[in-house]
């Protein structure tokens, strides 16, 4: 997958942005925008009401017209392998190599995705999200969206400038994720720290992306109000109170923002290492890996007695779950499940096609709690330190990885905001100080592979 970016022959300072954004063919981009937004926003949403329609019919209709009780705990392996296979198979033979490697984070370059990958990207992801590997919908979304503004304006205008297919993809993207996490700023905001877009090229960026993603906002809500399919959008239906942070707080958020540190290191290492070894042997290593996935979540429905739903797919369905009932669950169960997902999840960035985002939140969500009993640790601190810690070390975007933890917070989010920042910046810190992990295949500063 290649995400859009602000990348063209010229330098910010040979492009005159006054006289671009007085320009006729910028006001015709916003309008371009704006239209574009409705069905780059009613495709995004087709694709994740697509996803949740498989996963609930495999993973709860399926063995619930099979079974009485409680579903196998074995029931998603022979699924993740079916899913190695069937992303492999994009993978290995259709243009495109089914987007780009999420091992990689939000790596972003070549521009968006022509139109002959799109079909792979598509269909790599909605293996791997349905048939229950770890990684999220973001990625894809971005792509695609991109994908789709950058073909509609080749088709409209071949030799459009790479300003323009630039500033249309970017609005692509934020239509397509508008709603993801929460808030169309939030979706936008990854984008552009992603990207690395800053000064006056950020506004020229930003604004057809704003409009084009507040109008696939209201696209995205008047689909749910219309089809009653979901919301299919990261929010917490029970937050805990918070209270206003106290010295003892801050000193444990600098605790946990280091501790997450190492822990992304180990799953982002084990990620990277596995990436050789799939590339020798496509299809039948990545059936492997689903095989190894699948025996990870049944491992911990086994012992926990909890359904290995919590440890599949992206977690964005977990987390509200988990939050709500948080004081169901003993610190055992709580450090399991992390141990489980981040497993789950670094076998999935190794091979599969998804975005990082979602399970790095649950991830950090779980350990958040897990810490909340620790003394003069609240838990709605916890549950936002975590989450801001766990993906700064994924992520590697701090600011992204700040608002996320306390928008998820809602009204109580102003609270936490001290000691999500320091947890932030301590994970970020010592992130890049740790050595590594570097992709062996790209060690010597070769071209990534897919």
């Amino acid at each position: 997958m290649s995400e859009p970016q602000a990348a063209g022959p010229a330098s910010p300072a040979a492009i005159d942005h006054v006289a671009v954004l007085r320009s006729r063919a910028y006001l015709s981009a916003l309008v371009l925008a704006a239209l574009l937004g409705v069905p780059i926003s009613i495709a995004a949403y087709g694709f994740l009401a697509l996803t949740s329609e498989l996963q609930e019919a495999i993973f709860e209709d399926l063995p619930g017209s099979i079974f009485t009780g409680t579903t196998p705990a074995w029931w998603p392996v022979p699924w993740l392998v079916l899913c190695g296979v069937l992303v492999a198979s994009v993978i290995r033979y259709l243009p495109g190599t089914g987007g780009h490697s999420p091992a990689l984070g939000f790596a972003l370059g070549g521009g968006p995705p022509v139109d002959r990958d799109l079909p792979g990207i598509v269909l790599a992801a909605l293996a791997t999200l349905s048939l229950g590997a770890v990684l999220g919908p973001e990625g894809p979304l971005i792509a695609i969206g991109g994908g789709l503004a950058a073909l509609t304006v080749r088709l409209v205008r071949k030799d459009a400038p790479p300003m323009a297919l630039t500033i249309m993809a970017s609005a692509g993207a934020f239509a397509a994720v508008s709603t993801l996490l929460g808030s169309p700023l939030l979706g936008a905001f990854l984008i552009m720290e992603a990207a690395g877009i800053g000064g006056i090229t950020l506004s020229l960026v930003a604004l057809p992306g704003l409009l084009s993603s507040g109008i696939g906002a209201l696209v995205f809500i008047g689909l749910n109000s219309w089809t009653g399919l979901g919301t299919f959008s990261l929010a917490l239906t029970s937050v805990p109170p918070a209270t206003n942070p106290t010295v003892t707080t801050m000193l444990w958020a600098l605790v946990l923002g280091a501790a997450a540190a190492p822990i992304g290191w180990g799953i982002r290492w084990l990620a990277l290492g596995l990436r050789p070894v799939v590339h020798r042997s496509r299809i039948p290593v990545t059936a492997g890996l689903g095989l190894l996935v699948g025996l990870v979540a049944m491992t911990y429905q086994l012992i926990s007695d909890r359904s290995f739903t919590q440890v599949l797919f992206s977690g964005e369905a977990a987390l509200p779950e988990l939050v709500a009932h948080a004081a169901d669950y003993s610190v055992a169960t709580l450090l399991l499940l992390a141990v489980c997902k981040g497993l789950a999840y670094s076998l999935s960035l190794s091979a599969f096609r998804g975005g990082p985002v979602f399970p790095a939140i649950l991830i950090g969500g779980a350990l958040g709690i897990a810490a909340s009993g620790l003394p003069g640790l609240d838990l709605a601190s916890a549950i936002a330190v975590g989450i801001g810690a766990m993906c700064t070390t994924m992520l590697r975007l701090p600011l992204t990885s700040t608002l996320l933890a306390v928008v998820l917070l809602g009204a109580d989010g102003v609270a936490v905001t001290p000691p999500v920042i320091a947890a932030v910046v301590v994970a970020f810190v010592v992130s890049n100080v740790l050595p590594g992990p570097r992709d062996p295949e790209t060690a010597s500063g070769a071209p990534a592979p897919a």
